[in-house]
């Protein structure tokens, strides 16, 4: 699909992942005009001449109809996302939430004709493994980690949704099982975020004793938000992706004790004693993606290390906390 003039719906505008993909669209296509969705929680913050905001339900038939009427293609960058904390304690919300918001947008999609869409999950799908896992891998025989158990069942339906309407319908659709995403404008609030940010803002808090929730060898593939907005933009204009899945990380482990490091340096914090919690909500140990196929397919690769990515989020988060409350 070309980017000439074409009218791009974007779901979870307002959030940390759509406000990302936002910007990059602006930024680097100047005919493509946005129609962005938000609902509730956040009210728009980026704004320009192209882009037009639309206030609706994900959950709603009605008003996915309404949103994406007249648009070319479409990003679902919407969801709902949390930490160890929330994932553990209601984890029926993300698995409910996720399956209806991304069924009824996908239904909306075929009926009004619109030829392509960006699917943004999550790599809580796969079950357990060691190493980088590849796309493939995925085994439907074996349950996500018990942590992840509602929330990869969930991404596991929605992908075979995916298929039944690309088959049904025509609807062309890349499929993203994304790794942890920080970056600017997530959640920084340690009872509701994901651990990135949730150690940025304690250590820009000058918490002390420092309090990680976990162990320090806990390992995680994570990707700055700017990386990830890159690839799915570049998704979005493939011509060749009819219907495909990505793994979308930096395929690198990075440690909590070095994420810990970082959040600690470059908020000039060096608290008398740092503690890792063991007692406190975790998930799983390990978990990297192999994101060789999209960078073979894509020709994408990260610009930002995780621990450069770090620095620059410590710095929008030390300018922006007293207006970003999410």
């Amino acid at each position: 699909m070309s980017a000439d003039k074409k009218l791009i719906f974007l779901a979870g505008s307002t959030g940390m992942v759509g406000s990302a993909i936002l910007k990059y669209l602006i930024d680097n296509y100047p005919e493509v005009r946005i129609r962005a969705a938000y609902y509730k929680h956040t009210k728009p913050f980026i704004r320009h001449k192209r882009i037009s905001y639309i206030y609706g339900d994900i959950k709603s038939e009605k008003d996915c109809l309404r949103m994406v009427d007249g648009c070319d293609a479409a990003i679902m960058a919407a969801a709902n996302t949390g930490g160890a904390a929330a994932m553990l304690s209601r984890p029926w919300e993300q698995a409910d939430d996720n399956v209806v918001m991304n069924v009824q947008l996908i239904r909306a999609l075929s009926a009004k004709k619109v030829r392509r869409l960006v699917y943004i999950g999550s790599a809580t799908l796969y079950q357990d493994c060691e190493i980088p896992i590849k796309e493939e891998a995925l085994d439907l025989n074996i349950d996500p980690p018990r942590p992840y158990f509602g929330i990869g069942w969930a991404m596991r339906f929605i992908e075979k949704s995916c298929e039944f309407w690309h088959v049904q319908t025509g609807i062309e659709i890349a499929m993203v099982r994304a790794a942890n995403i920080f970056g600017p404008y997530a959640r920084f609030n340690p009872l509701s975020s994901n651990f990135i940010p949730a150690l940025i803002r304690k250590a820009e808090e000058k918490q002390d004793p420092f309090e990680v929730w976990g162990s320090p060898d806990v390992s995680r593939d994570v990707l700055y938000s700017e990386d990830f907005a890159r690839v799915i933009v570049a998704m979005l204009y493939n011509e060749k992706i009819k219907f495909d899945v990505f793994n979308i990380g930096s395929g690198i482990k990075t440690k909590v004790s070095d994420v810990v490091s970082w959040a600690l340096k470059y908020s000039g914090h060096s608290p008398s004693k740092i503690g890792y919690l063991a007692d406190k909500p975790t998930t799983v140990k390990n978990r990297v993606l192999d994101c060789s196929k999209a960078k073979s397919l894509l020709g994408w690769q990260p610009q930002y290390t995780t621990e450069e990515a770090i620095r620059k989020t410590t710095e929008w988060w030390t300018t922006n906390r007293k207006w970003w409350k999410k």
